[in-house]
């Protein structure tokens, strides 16, 4: 696939929407211009999701639920009296 786009006078390139979709690009999306032996190549940059993030130190001391919290919690989910 070839598609041309034309650069403006602030160096701004338009990417033609079969481009975009394509690549899975939209708004706010982030490219990479990688320079090679054949030119200059264009990828989106896929930061990888970090599914534990959310609870880094969440085991520190003084952060979170207490042990006794904890129990507490997962009798309750349990089914048993608190």
């Amino acid at each position: 696939m070839e598609k041309k786009a034309r650069v403006t006078s602030k160096g701004q390139v338009t990417i033609p929407a079969e481009i975009r979709r394509v690549l899975r690009v939209g708004k706010g999306d982030v490219l990479v211009f990688e320079e090679d032996a054949g030119g200059v190549r264009l990828r989106p940059l896929r930061e990888e999701a970090d599914v534990f993030a959310e609870y880094e130190g969440a085991w520190r001391e003084g952060e979170g639920e207490t042990i006794e919290e904890i129990n507490a919690w997962l009798r309750e989910l349990r089914g048993h009296d608190v």
